[in-house]
């Protein structure tokens, strides 16, 4: 299996996790999923990370779901797996004790804006956008969803995933999901100085610090609702068939 998530270690406490098909704008496939699951899974049972950078190959965060790979004919034999595989993911992101800094470069949509909404802090780049268009296609956003309750109020929920518009980046500072927004070639770089400044904190500080947080927004109906859509599927399809939208 190719490389479809890879890490770089920068210092002793920093790790970038990188989605890796730029040719497809790193739109999302069970196998990368699956990678991405257990490359967080790793970091979470590493108590030497402090610090997680998600970020995408050739510039580009995450276009969503390749609805090309999943409408392919005969089905990859992961598309009936991919539901769990991709709770597994931000069951993970949910469960990490680390700080976790998205950089947001050209477009987070759907499936990529629901890890990017669920990143502690995101520096996206000026032109760069955050679209949460299921309601669009007619699909569920059950990540989506799931993290807008968790770390944002109901008016701010219902602007990104009521309206399915695209947000960028001055704006996403403006809703607090973005911590900065920058001029697009230099994303990265605000990124590497951002992470850098955080990994200097001691890892145990960090992940008690990080742990106290959200145990003090997850209610107990917060979490009931929670594992709702974290065990909800992410390809309800209810009034929708394949074709019928550009990747999700």
């Amino acid at each position: 299996m190719s490389d479809l998530v890879t890490t770089e270690r920068v210092g002793e406490r920093t790790v970038h996790v990188v989605l890796n098909r730029p040719e497809r704008r790193n739109a999302l496939t069970g196998p990368l999923a699956e990678q991405l699951a257990d490359t967080i899974e790793a970091l979470n049972a590493d108590e030497s990370v402090t610090v997680i950078v998600l970020r995408g190959a050739g510039g580009a965060f995450c276009s969503g779901l390749d609805l090309k790979e999943f409408a392919r004919d005969p089905q990859p034999d992961w598309v009936p797996t991919f539901g769990p595989t991709w709770r597994r993911v931000h069951r993970a992101l949910f469960d990490s004790d680390s700080i976790v800094l998205g950089a947001l470069e050209r477009a987070a949509v759907n499936g990529g804006a629901a890890l990017a909404l669920a990143c502690d802090f995101l520096v996206a780049g000026e032109a760069a956008f955050l679209q949460v268009g299921e309601i669009q296609q007619g699909l569920a956003a059950p990540m989506n969803m799931a993290w807008l309750r968790l770390r944002f109020d109901e008016a701010t929920a219902a602007r990104v995933a009521l309206l399915g518009d695209r947000i960028h980046g001055d704006e996403l500072v403006r809703l607090g999901i973005a911590h900065t927004s920058v001029p697009d070639d230099r994303v990265l770089d605000e990124v590497a100085g951002f992470a850098a400044r955080l990994a200097e904190h001691e890892p145990a500080g960090v992940r008690r610090i990080k742990t106290s947080l959200r145990h003090g927004v997850v209610t107990d109906t917060a979490e009931q609702w929670l594992h709702r859509f974290l065990d909800a599927d992410p390809l309800d399809t209810t009034g929708w068939r394949p074709g019928a939208a550009k990747d999700a």
